[in-house]
């Protein structure tokens, strides 16, 4: 089965993948010859919330060309849960998002995200279970893109520990919620988090 890749763009969406995703928003087909990510990039418009694919009987082969002029950074997260059921949230930048970082010289990806939900909420991780998705997220640093891909874990803490959010990492509250009351998290949030949650099961 072909490798299927989901990348976000701000809030549009480009999918390499061998089939049409299934979705009711309208689609734009592109063709990856002669496509420069940094000129697609400079001319979506802000706050556009768009769909565009990459439609290829060798997704993996596309996505590596689309890789080939960018810097390319690791990073992991977790999605917690405590003992009582609610999941960890954190405020940042003025969104709801997860905890989540780069990868560190000499770490693997699981480390990495046991390591940022410690350090950016102050609490310990009691189990690191199954890695639920990965993430790909473009944005510009310098005159070079970024393609950062982040791997997702869920996690579970004992208890229900007291959060204290990393502020020096620009984190203004961190919260223990209930999955039937994220209504703000959904309505003010990333749509990368959005699928951690999906595969997560929490939506």
């Amino acid at each position: 089965m072909a490798q299927n890749y989901r990348i976000y763009i701000n809030d549009n969406t480009l999918f390499i993948s061998d089939v049409l995703p299934e979705q009711k928003e309208k689609i734009q087909q592109l063709e990856i010859q002669d496509f420069d990510l940094q000129t697609f990039y400079k001319k979506l418009k802000n706050g556009s919330k768009k769909s565009y694919i990459f439609l290829t009987k060798n997704p993996k082969e596309t996505f590596k060309k689309l890789k080939k002029n960018c810097e390319i950074i690791k990073a992991a997260g977790g999605l917690v849960e405590s003992a009582n059921g609610n999941y960890l949230f954190i405020f940042r930048n003025k969104k709801w998002d997860l905890p989540k970082g780069k990868l560190e010289y000499g770490e693997n990806m699981k480390e990495t995200a046991v390591r940022e939900v410690e350090e950016e909420c102050g609490i310990k991780v009691f189990k690191r279970e199954e890695k639920l998705c990965k993430t790909y997220h473009v944005y510009p640093m310098g005159s070079k893109m970024v393609i950062k891909k982040t791997n997702w874990y869920k996690m579970k803490v004992k208890g229900e520990p007291k959060l204290v959010p990393q502020k020096e990492e620009g984190i203004d509250e961190a919260v223990w919620l209930d999955k039937n009351h994220i209504s703000p998290v959904i309505k003010n949030t990333f749509p990368s988090i959005m699928d951690v949650l999906r595969t997560g099961g929490i939506l």
